[in-house]
């Protein structure tokens, strides 16, 4: 208890952010919801979800004083398993497409809205793992392991996108996922498609994630007098 109490505490300003964020989608997702008559959207509701898993995570091990590096390694790989959920919204923009054409841009704006909690969730996330292997691993390169991690998750938004896979399926069905992830790469030419998203996706993770880092770690005017 104390501990959700301190972590309240201590991210206060941005868990309201996070919060006015995720109820605009909210809201605007239910005015769709009535005046199209339609509950298609409401998986963007379990999307988000997801992407709130990995900043969860991030948000336990910075109140933590201590932990063992052992336990760090276990976090951190459920972590990395459930990130890609965060930025994958922004592919549910897919979805436009069999949309209602006069009320298309109450579509987009409801995905939108989700896609950008998805995003402010994600950079977050990744900015609170920094931190905590900066802490931990002294030695770890922080700047080029984040490079490597969002390419990662350029290749898990594809798994999850085109090929259906999801996080849960690394545990209860690894050896698809292993023989689905050798093929990609032991054939490179047969999958450039997995390779184009890959690298087109990932750089739209690494710009987004340099203008949000360093949007986010510029001082207030109060700070500044």
């Amino acid at each position: 208890m104390e501990t959700i109490k301190s972590i309240i505490q201590n991210k206060f300003k941005t868990l309201t952010l996070i919060t006015v964020a995720l109820a605009f989608s909210v809201i605007v997702l239910m005015v769709r919801m009535k005046l199209n008559k339609s509950f298609f959207f409401l998986f963007l509701v379990w999307n988000v979800f997801l992407a709130i898993i990995p900043y969860a995570i991030t948000m336990y091990l910075t109140s933590l004083q201590k932990i063992s590096k052992l336990s760090l390694g276990f976090w951190f790989l459920a972590w990395l398993a459930f990130l890609p959920n965060a930025p994958y919204i922004v592919t549910d923009l897919i979805h436009i497409k069999i949309g209602n054409n006069a009320m298309l841009w109450l579509d987009v704006l409801v995905i939108l809205s989700f896609a950008l909690s998805g995003l402010f969730l994600f950079y977050l996330s990744i900015i609170d793992m920094q931190g905590i292997i900066s802490k931990n691993f002294k030695r770890v390169p922080v700047t080029s392991a984040t490079t490597v991690i969002l390419f990662l998750c350029g290749f898990g938004v594809y798994l999850g996108r085109f090929l259906r896979y999801n996080s849960w399926e690394i545990i209860s069905q690894p050896q698809y996922l292993i023989s689905d992830i050798i093929s990609i790469i032991s054939s490179p030419f047969q999958n450039y498609d997995a390779w184009l998203f890959t690298l087109g996706f990932g750089l739209f993770l690494v710009i987004g994630f340099w203008m949000f880092k360093t949007i986010y770690s510029v001082p207030s005017t109060k700070s500044c007098k």
